[in-house]
């Protein structure tokens, strides 16, 4: 049976599952917004591991634990920053919610949340984000074996829209 996905509107921070992805840069450094929240919230042992990490490529995914996050993992995948499309942007967003889920399915997480991956301040185009991602969850979600439940977990309301009209 497929994986389940789903869309909520809220803090990916507060959600019952057992990995929540990052919206991270290559550096691994939890600044604002979705690594924000989880900084403020999982701890600075989050921080510590990515630091050990040190790097991860655009369109690529690392793991940590989830510090005192709910969620045992925090997978931290790179989304490209929106440069006008001619960058390979589409396909490197592609790759980094492939690799999110790939590094779910390995871990054996039977859930996982995504944000809405290079969307904030990395300025990609919301209507092609959603498009992007929903079309590689549907991809992954076919052959999943451990991963039961993808959710995109989408912070206000027009993210949340733009989601669930590509839903």
């Amino acid at each position: 049976m497929p994986a389940a996905i789903e869309l909520v509107q809220g803090d990916i921070t507060a959600l019952e599952v057992d990995a929540i992805v990052n919206a991270a840069n290559e550096h691994l450094q939890l600044g604002a917004g979705v690594a924000g929240a989880i900084r403020r919230r999982g701890g600075p042992l989050i921080q510590r591991e990515c630091d050990r990490i040190g790097h991860c490529p655009t369109g690529g995914a690392v793991v940590t634990g989830g510090g005192e996050l709910s969620a045992k993992w925090v997978i931290h995948a790179v989304g490209p920053v929106w440069r006008g499309g001619g960058e390979n942007e589409e396909k490197l967003l592609a790759a980094a919610v492939a690799s999110s889920l790939e590094r779910a399915e390995d871990l054996g997480a039977r859930s996982v949340a995504l944000p809405a991956l290079s969307t904030g301040i990395y300025g990609f185009p919301l209507d092609r984000a959603a498009e992007i991602s929903i079309a590689e969850a549907r991809r992954f979600a076919a052959r999943a074996r451990a991963v039961e439940r993808i959710v995109f977990c989408l912070f206000d309301a027009a993210s949340f829209n733009a989601f669930r009209s590509e839903l």
